[in-house]
Formats: C-alpha cells, sequence, structure tokens
C-alpha cells in the first residue's frame, strides 16, 4: 500500500513542511489546566519515550531502509496490533516497534494507552484529539490524510491527534524512496512528539 502513495516531495523545502505542520490547530499551552496536577500516565509516557527514540532513529539513518525500519517502529507504537496498517509496513520480513496496545485506540475502538486514566484536558485535545466514539472513522480521516498529501497541500493538520500525525508522517516516509524526504518527515513527527509529551506532562 505505501509504495502506491504520491510522495514526490522532490522540490519540498522544510520551511512549507513547517508552514503547515506543529500544533497549530490546538495551543497545548491554552488547554484548560489538569484536574489531578502532578498526575501521570506512566505507561503512556514511556510509550511517547519509544516513540521518540524510533524518530530520532529515523532523522539520523544514514540509509533508506534505516529510516524505513524506524518509521515503521514509530508507526506500530502509535497504532498498535489492532489500528491501521500494523505490521511489517517496509516488508523486510520483520515487525519493528512489535506491541500489542497502541498509544491510541485500535480501529474496533480497543483501549489504547493514552486513554488510560488519568486522562487531562490536554490529553484529551492534543493526544486524542476528541472523541473515539467512531474509531475507524477516526483512522479512516487519518489514512485520507495521507493518500490526499501532497507538497502544496499538507494535510496533517487536519488530524486534531498529534500521534495521528506522527503516523501520517511516518506512512509518508515509508512511501518515500528519498532519504532527504524521509528525513524532513521525521522533523515533522518530533515536533508532534514534543506535543504529545507535553500534554501529559506539563498541562497548564
Amino acid at each position: 500500500m505505501y509504495r502506491q502513495l504520491a510522495a514526490s516531495a522532490a522540490a519540498l523545502s522544510l520551511v512549507g513542511l513547517l508552514s503547515g505542520c506543529g500544533p497549530s490547530n490546538v495551543d497545548p499551552v491554552a488547554s484548560p489546566a489538569s484536574n489531578s496536577p502532578g498526575v501521570i500516565n506512566q505507561a503512556a509516557i514511556e510509550r511517547i519515550d519509544d516513540i521518540e527514540t524510533a524518530v530520532t532513529r529515523w532523522r539520523e539513518a544514514e540509509s533508506i531502509a534505516d529510516a524505513h525500519g524506524a518509521a515503521e517502529t514509530a508507526l506500530n507504537l502509535v497504532v498498535g496490533a489492532d489500528g491501521p496498517n500494523y505490521g511489517d509496513a517496509d516488508g523486510d520480513g520483520k515487525i519493528s516497534g512489535d506491541v500489542v496496545e497502541g498509544l491510541l485506540p485500535g480501529l474496533a475502538g480497543e483501549v489504547g494507552l493514552a486513554q488510560t486514566p488519568p486522562v487531562n484536558p490536554c490529553v484529551e485535545a492534543d493526544v486524542l484529539g476528541g472523541s473515539w466514539e467512531d474509531p475507524q472513522g477516526r483512522w479512516a480521516q487519518a489514512l485520507a490524510a495521507v493518500d490526499t498529501w501532497t507538497p502544496s497541500k499538507n494535510t496533517m493538520p487536519a488530524l486534531a491527534s498529534h500521534p495521528q500525525r506522527v503516523f501520517g508522517w511516518a506512512s509518508l516516509a515509508l512511501a518515500s524512496d528519498d532519504l532527504n524526504e524521509a528525513h524532513e518527515y521525521a522533523g515533522h513527527a518530533q515536533i508532534h512528539v514534543e506535543v504529545s509529551r507535553n500534554a501529559f506532562e506539563d498541562c497548564n
């Protein structure tokens, strides 16, 4: 599936990408204060640590194969075994980031780590990005954002969930054979990892 995505971004500039990337839709600093100050979801934060490690490997990859492997890891850690496109996304015969529970809910509404109490208002806004009563619809929106993305039409800001944007940038990296493009996509993914971490650790 990934090889069929249009990721022809040879003329893409980092400035152009950043203009539509990051927490433009949701301002984590402006989110309401948490009702449980000092209480954190350690399991979710550890998952974000793992995603960040994968994104760092992706940004620093010296080959497109290494970038694909790290992007696959980041994607799988976000979606979990019940999420869309989980598995051997780079086709190397193994699953990197092999987990059962995703950071976000699965396609059939399987609970994600981000939904584990306590869930503060910043997590609701920036990580979950609103209601997951229709998980298939939420993931369909993310898949559509990937499918319709072009260098001149950045569709990622339409996704309220920042981990879903990580999923989107990882999907685009997996579809590209250009290492420079993959590195740029990783830079955007890193922004959304940081917003997600702040939602758990610094909601004020």
